[in-house]
């Protein structure tokens, strides 16, 4: 009877331990870090001010999330568990920041997919049917998806099918802007910017123009003695305000030499060069870009590493870093607030312009202290804060000191039933040669 309950003792101590590092690895571990974060408040707003809806204007903020370069891996070069493995991992992170945090929009700066550059109808469907299980939502919450060259392929690669595939599965153009509680959310597709003249080239180009065209005729329709604005007419009103814009491929930069923090790339990385039309777009692109739109914050993704980078000195623009354990052991996601809330009067259309609270959630793993806060980028009124989601050598680390309790109880089992057999034959001895 001792011996069967020793047994099972063991047994149990060995279920504890595999399921507790399991339960914790797969699960738990999301919980302490997203906890940590917290949405921004918009300090900015004057007391008293009204949002549109007669609301106060902290309701009227919008709560965007901001993730880049998923990655969803292929038939081709996914190995099934490395699949598994990384799907897993995003989707409880993702589903975890869903709940907790409840954003109101959500962005995926491009590369959803790995291998949509060539992938077969068939396994583009399973691809998307995978990323709506990951990405699942609740109506309460906007999804909107960028394109990546990883999603039509390169410049030299995309073409027509795979563009028109791509808008067809999310529903709407790969240019566009998004307004959501009166603020702008400029959508480039930054895979067509190459100004060689190729036929989805120029349609992006035209579209620039036309959405460029619409959002100036949106300030001057506000200036004073505005009204009707010759050549205005027919153009698309937006609310009053420079747009954010999102892309996948970030603004000319020669290089992450200046890039710092956790989620930078290596050191031994950042000196390297970047090539135009490749790593980053090109200078005139970029220029361009800035000239037509003027934005007052620019998201962008693929080089999957963090980097804050102001251009022309006032026009700052935020690398969101790859949210796949693949691609970095830290990865991370971003949570923007923006108070928007207006009267309709010179000075308040001014402070509204001006009116921006940016913060950066890089989830924190729970077994390391936050960093300090870092320096804002420029000094216009945002601020950043940096967190970041638990890394994948903190989880091997859980499992290995899981394993080495296993070996343990084992081996300490394995000794004391040796010592228990090693007693019995001495007992057993004893009484033979007593007869």
């Amino acid at each position: 009877m001792p011996r069967f309950s020793v047994r099972w003792m063991v047994a149990l101590l060995l279920i504890v331990v595999v399921g507790g590092a399991f339960f914790f690895c797969e699960y738990l571990i999301y919980f302490p870090a997203i906890l940590q974060c917290a949405w921004p408040k918009t300090s900015h707003a004057r007391a008293g001010t009204e949002g549109t809806d007669g609301r106060p204007a902290q309701d009227t903020a919008v709560r965007a999330m901001v993730l880049s370069d998923t990655h969803l891996l292929g038939a081709v070069g996914g190995h099934w568990f490395d699949k598994l493995r990384r799907e897993w991992q995003m989707e409880r992170a993702f589903q975890t920041a869903l709940w907790l945090l409840r954003p109101e929009i959500v962005f995926i700066l491009g590369d959803i997919f790995d291998e949509g550059k060539w992938s077969s109808q068939k396994h583009w469907e399973d691809d998307v049917r995978r990323f709506h299980r990951m990405f699942r939502h609740s109506t309460d919450t906007e999804l909107v998806v960028l394109v990546g060259n990883h999603d039509i392929g390169f410049h030299y690669e995309m073409d027509w099918f795979k563009l028109q595939r791509f808008e067809k599965v999310f529903n709407a153009s790969s240019t566009r802007i998004v307004t959501k509680k009166g603020v702008n959310f400029l959508l480039v597709n930054s895979v067509a910017l190459h100004g060689d003249g190729c036929p989805i080239c120029q349609s992006v180009e035209k579209e620039l123009i036309k959405l460029s065209k619409d959002l100036n005729c949106s300030l001057q329709s506000l200036q004073p003695g505005g009204g009707a604005t010759d050549g205005c007419d027919g153009s698309q009103l937006f609310p009053p305000s420079s747009p954010i814009m999102l892309q996948h491929y970030p603004l000319y930069r020669v290089s992450d030499a200046g890039c710092t923090g956790q989620d930078a790339a290596p050191p031994e990385e950042r000196h390297l060069l970047f090539r135009e039309k490749y790593d980053v777009l090109s200078k005139e692109a970029s220029q361009r870009l800035l000239h037509l739109f003027k934005p007052r914050l620019i998201l962008s993704g693929h080089t999957h590493s963090g980097c804050e980078v102001l251009h022309d000195n006032k026009y700052p623009e935020i690398s969101v870093p790859s949210f796949s354990w693949r691609n970095r052991n830290n990865p991370s996601f971003i949570l923007v607030s923006n108070n928007t809330a207006w009267k309709d009067s010179p000075k308040h259309r001014e402070d509204v312009q001006n009116t921006f609270t940016l913060t950066i959630l890089l989830l924190v793993s729970s077994f390391s202290p936050p960093p300090p806060p870092q320096a804002s980028v420029s000094p216009d009124s945002y601020t950043l804060s940096k967190c970041f989601l638990p890394e994948e050598s903190t989880v091997i680390g859980v499992y290995c000191s899981a394993g080495a309790c296993l070996m343990l109880l084992v081996l300490a089992h394995c000794m004391w039933i040796k010592g228990l057999l090693q007693c019995s034959s001495l007992c057993l001895l004893g009484k033979h040669k007593s007869l």
